[in-house]
């Protein structure tokens, strides 16, 4: 058996190894991204936070939490195609959570860490910087899980909430992952094998699961993306981020797979994070969610069931019908043509309506 798992555990290196030098490659063809300057203000095991600026005196400000299996720069690709930029030019003072790659030590960690204690820690820090700040959290993918837990957690904190196709309602909302999972063994026999779940499995999982959204669509994109440079240049930044799959900690691979994809906790109100038991209700902040109404791995139940659920007075779901030269359809709303011409001025323009006089959400 450890002959078995050594060799799994080597095969699996050489294939994020293979992952990487392509990615590096890219880079020199002058693919890789265009990232705005930030300062680095908090450094914890398993995180840091990166602070790109802002006016002094705006009270808005905006906490970026990325998927914990991708690389954050989805959310600053090129100036051009920049939701950071887009939130200084509307008057926030923008923070983003780089969560870094888990060591041995960091196996262990879990929604109790990701979803509440590390996330405790940068908003500290945004306070002790600035008391009065009213904070709105963006995420997207994964990380809006994170961050809806959060908000459940400390509805105090939260002062609007700003969800990018993050699923939170699954069993029979899973989509393409459901036949996969039903199939699959229960996730600590996959960890029995790492301690840290390689990206390349991660990314092989995907395909497995929806080849049609993780292989056809992104060729069919290529071939869309060659009627201009523009759109292939952007095409190939999307795809060169796309290698830079992240490895998951074990113990956050096992909660995500079996709480919440498997048994749906946070949907049914019974998902316990830094011992609090919580589900949409204890979600009261004012809440904005985009959905794909064509997703195959987020279908829009995935993701309108539980926002229907959550008890906050201001909310809103927004479609979107993805872009050419972003190469995977489930991040187009990052780092699409359409959406920073229509999408985002939508959600910035909610976020400023929403108002920083508006009281602040208090647990009842």
């Amino acid at each position: 058996m450890q002959s078995f798992t050594s060799a799994v555990n080597c095969w699996f290196h050489f294939l994020d190894q293979a992952r990487r030098m392509r990615g590096a490659s890219m880079d020199q063809m002058g693919y890789g991204p265009i990232e705005s300057p930030y300062a680095t203000v908090l450094t914890r095991p398993g995180m840091r936070l990166r602070f790109y600026g802002g006016m002094p005196a705006s009270r808005r400000t905006a906490l970026i939490i990325p998927a914990p299996i991708k690389r954050p720069y989805i959310w600053d690709l090129s100036p051009e195609y920049s939701v950071v930029q887009r939130a200084l030019t509307a008057g926030m003072r923008v923070y983003l959570v780089e969560w870094t790659l888990p060591g041995a030590g960091q196996a262990s960690f879990g929604l109790d860490q990701y979803a509440s204690t590390l996330l405790d820690a940068c908003i500290a820090a945004i306070h002790a910087a600035q008391r009065d700040s009213r904070l709105f959290l963006l995420s997207h993918s994964l990380g809006g899980i994170l961050a809806a837990i959060y908000a459940a957690l400390r509805p105090e904190q939260v002062a609007g909430m700003v969800l990018i196709e993050s699923p939170l309602h699954f069993a029979e909302a899973t989509g393409s992952f459901g036949p996969m999972l039903s199939l699959s063994p229960p996730a600590h026999e996959m960890t029995r094998l790492f301690e840290n779940v390689p990206g390349s499995v991660i990314s092989l999982a995907s395909v497995t699961a929806s080849p049609t959204t993780f292989q056809a669509e992104r060729y069919a994109d290529f071939v869309a993306s060659m009627e201009s440079d523009a759109l292939l240049r952007k095409h190939m930044q999307v795809e060169r981020w796309a290698l830079d799959e992240a490895p998951m900690s074990g113990r956050l691979f096992e909660e995500i797979i079996d709480q919440l994809y498997r048994e749906d906790r946070f949907m049914r109100g019974t998902l316990e994070v830094g011992g609090q038991r919580i589900g949409p209700a204890d979600v009261v902040s004012p809440f904005l969610a985009v959905y794909d109404p064509r997703s195959l791995i987020m279908p829009p139940a995935s993701i309108a069931v539980f926002h229907a659920a959550t008890r906050s007075r201001n909310k809103r779901l927004l479609p979107y019908s993805g872009d050419r030269g972003t190469a995977l359809a489930h991040v187009g709303a990052l780092a699409g043509t359409n959406a920073h011409r229509h999408l985002w001025p939508m959600i910035f323009r909610w976020m400023e309506e929403t108002g920083v006089d508006e009281p602040g959400a208090t647990r009842h």
